[in-house]
């Protein structure tokens, strides 16, 4: 096997590293627009219930969305092919998070980000389950679907940059009026950070006419032996406790992530430093100061993210045991995640920027590790199931 890949196999890991990079720049993005989309589509101040019912139902129905259909799409992963799914899933994504941007409604942008989710939730496992088919040495394997995982944290640091440039160059780009909407502000930053999610559609359709179809399952689908997938067949004897396990592991690390990390915007505001900051100003002005520093914090979190993703891929190589891969960034997380949301996320802005960057680094690195260590364990027609019962009912519901 020669170490060099082919232009081909390029073309194949740039468009799985976009897939995945603007999967996580799609779910990160909400934590970001969230305050300022409700502040105009409602009305609603603050900490007040109509806000956190808003709030609530924008993060768990379009992830309670996202999970069933993932499901669903999981399964079309293994009857009808991983590079269809994997492209189709891409593009709604892609146009419903350029669609959400004109929102009139908090009601129009609760069903856009629920296709959002739902594209985002089978783009993963139908990546997942094409690079490992594809790239068969088991090294190479490996570092391939490490590295490109690693681009889910770029994305996260992207969509901080993007939104923070949307913040300062809202008034410069074309208003959202122009388009015939009626909306309270047409140059609201939220609502091109939202739009941007459409850029991953651009190479996909000028790239995908170079993308091979997965040969493991393209072969036994044309032999005629590929079986047909069940979410039964996966509680059969023989798979019943990796599927139990990976599911409640999986769920375990979207806790970390959706539980606390994806909150740090909402609580930012409340850090002493920045209520000082925004004392005295103009409501847009303080409202700004608000976005800026949550998006400084994101990128910090999402650059530990990337820097334990990194590490992930480079020690799955090295280290043999699974279990004690995983326990390398479990253990720690364990300990710091407390300490982080429970002192520094309320009382020190300095201090908090140093503990999300580990908390991100020991957390976000998990979800590099179950797209590695997923393709290893279910047989090829349940290789999309699989994958697709543990991330999304486990990870998502």
């Amino acid at each position: 096997m020669t170490n060099r890949l082919t232009p081909v196999q390029w073309l194949i890991c740039a468009i799985a590293a976009i897939g995945f990079a603007f999967d996580i720049y799609e779910i990160l993005m909400l934590p970001l627009i969230v305050r300022p989309a409700l502040l105009e589509l409602t009305g609603a101040v603050p900490g007040s219930p109509e806000f956190q019912m808003w709030v609530g139902r924008l993060f768990y129905i379009p992830a309670f969305a996202g999970g069933i259909f993932g499901l669903l799409g999981g399964y079309l992963t293994d009857r009808l092919g991983r590079r269809r799914v994997l492209t189709y899933s891409i593009l709604i994504y892609a146009v419903a998070a350029f669609l959400s941007g004109f929102s009139t409604s908090i009601q129009m942008l609760l069903v856009l980000r629920c296709f959002v989710f739902i594209g985002v939730c089978v783009e993963f496992v139908a990546a997942v389950a094409w690079l490992a088919e594809l790239f068969t040495e088991p090294k190479r394997r490996e570092k391939v679907l490490g590295y490109t995982q690693a681009f889910s944290s770029l994305g996260g640091l992207l969509v901080a940059t993007v939104n923070g440039l949307c913040v300062k160059y809202a008034m410069s780009l074309p208003a959202i009026d122009a388009f015939g909407l009626l909306v309270q502000n047409p140059h609201a930053p939220w609502r091109y950070t939202l739009m941007s999610g459409v850029i991953p559609a651009i190479p996909l359709i000028l790239i995908r006419p170079f993308l091979p179809e997965s040969p493991i399952w393209q072969e036994k689908k044309l032999a005629g032996t590929l079986q047909r997938p069940s979410i039964a067949a996966l509680f059969s004897p023989a798979l019943r406790r990796t599927t139990i396990v990976t599911t409640l592991m999986f769920a375990m690390a979207y806790g970390a992530a959706f539980g606390a990390l994806q909150q740090i915007p909402q609580m930012v505001p409340g850090l002493p430093e920045v209520r000082q900051m925004s004392q005295g100003r103009p409501l847009p002005e303080a409202r700004a100061i608000e976005q800026r520093v949550s998006s400084d914090v994101t990128k910090v979190q999402e650059i530990g993210g990337l820097v334990g993703r990194t590490l992930l891929a480079f020690l799955a190589v090295i280290i043999v045991s699974r279990r004690k891969l995983i326990r390398l960034f479990q253990v720690p997380g364990l300990i710091l995640l407390p300490i982080v949301f429970g002192y520094f996320a309320t009382h020190s802005l300095q201090w908090l920027y140093y503990g999300v960057f580990f908390a991100g680094l020991f957390t976000v690195a998990q979800f590099s590790f179950w797209g590695n260590y997923l393709p290893r364990v279910y047989p090829v027609h349940l290789r999309g199931t699989g994958e697709s019962f543990a991330a999304n009912i486990g990870g998502r519901l």
